[in-house]
């Protein structure tokens, strides 16, 4: 996403005796029996409100255990002044702070915000390496979590769609931690403008070429004034989701031990038609990382059901690749 080119910390008025909001979430999350928070760790700072709260109840929490890492996108003009504030705010803290330079561009009919996600969290887990810690925190909060599975909704998702952002993720060696999923960002902002505590405003997060923006910016404030509570009840389903692939992936493996990889099509058919997409697209997605659409599943499944004689040919565009017949099994055929 562009960065304006002229980001502004935000007045100063240290009146409050709030606790930080994101302290308290974040003693919490290190406390749950699914977290074990190991210091030293890192945080992954933009320079943002989200992500300034958290660094400053990391430090709160692990004194002298916390590091920061800034990834410098490079898209425009205001990153090298990002790059600036988070360097003054991590001197203020005596915190180490590990800048990795990425080149975020996109190629063309990728999504602009896919491509400086995945860039991303490869540059952070880099970063890790680099200061010696295996898990880094990020700053996502409920207002982001909602966006996602909104996101999710409007694009016909399933249940992992659904299931939004896990609190804690591996990637590249390293383990991701979103302690803030429960907490409303403006709850973080409040706490910081009246501390008098400085961070940066990416004016691209309300440029509303972004979906994400136009949900933050239409949406969210809707909902509110409708339920209130959305924020819970939606992290609730998504859990609900979330609970609900696991189970598929369990049975996902255990179909697939029965049917094999590749799998025979007379052990397909064998199972309901629910069962057969669910084993298949776990077989695509495990063994050759590939990821059907919902009409290219659909049509394969025709086609097994269909396949009763030896002359029926299967020769389908799945993903980036095609599966095809193979005699009496399914076979997957690599793009070149």
């Amino acid at each position: 996403m562009a960065v304006s080119p002229t980001p502004k910390p935000k007045p100063v008025n240290p009146t409050s005796a709030l606790l930080n909001p994101a302290q308290v979430a974040l003693a919490a999350f290190a406390g749950s029996a699914a977290s074990v928070v190991a210091p030293p760790l890192a945080v992954a700072y933009s320079g943002g409100a989200d992500s300034t709260a958290l660094l400053h109840a990391a430090c709160a929490l692990w004194s002298g255990q916390v590091r920061a890492i800034h990834v410098h996108h490079g898209l425009q003009a205001a990153a090298d002044q990002f790059e600036t504030n988070c360097r003054t705010v991590c001197a203020q803290l005596n915190v180490p702070l590990q800048v990795i330079k990425v080149n975020a561009k996109h190629d063309p009919g990728e999504s602009p915000e896919d491509a400086a996600r995945k860039v991303r969290y490869t540059a952070l887990a880099d970063a890790a390496r680099l200061l010696d810690v295996t898990q880094v925190l990020l700053g996502q909060h409920a207002d982001d979590q909602v966006e996602t599975i909104l996101l999710a909704l409007s694009r016909g998702a399933g249940l992992a769609g659904l299931s939004a952002m896990p609190a804690i993720f591996e990637r590249d060696g390293v383990q991701f931690c979103r302690p803030l999923l429960e907490v409303p960002g403006a709850s973080l902002r409040d706490w910081l403008m009246q501390e008098g505590l400085a961070f940066v405003d990416d004016p691209s997060n309300t440029d509303e070429r972004y979906t994400r923006n136009r949900i933050r910016a239409r949406l969210l404030p809707a909902l509110n004034d409708a339920f209130p509570q959305f924020r819970q009840t939606f992290a609730r389903s998504a859990s609900h989701a979330a609970q609900a692939q696991v189970l598929l992936d369990e049975v996902a493996v255990q179909d697939l031990q029965l049917v094999g990889s590749p799998p025979a099509i007379k052990a397909l058919q064998a199972l309901s038609r629910p069962r057969q997409a669910n084993v298949l697209r776990h077989w695509l997605l495990v063994c050759h990382q590939a990821r059907p659409s919902a009409a290219q599943l659909a049509q394969l499944l025709d086609q097994v059901a269909a396949c009763t004689t030896r002359g029926h040919r299967i020769h389908l565009k799945v993903a980036n690749g095609h599966v095809l017949r193979a005699v009496s099994h399914l076979q997957w055929l690599c793009p070149i």
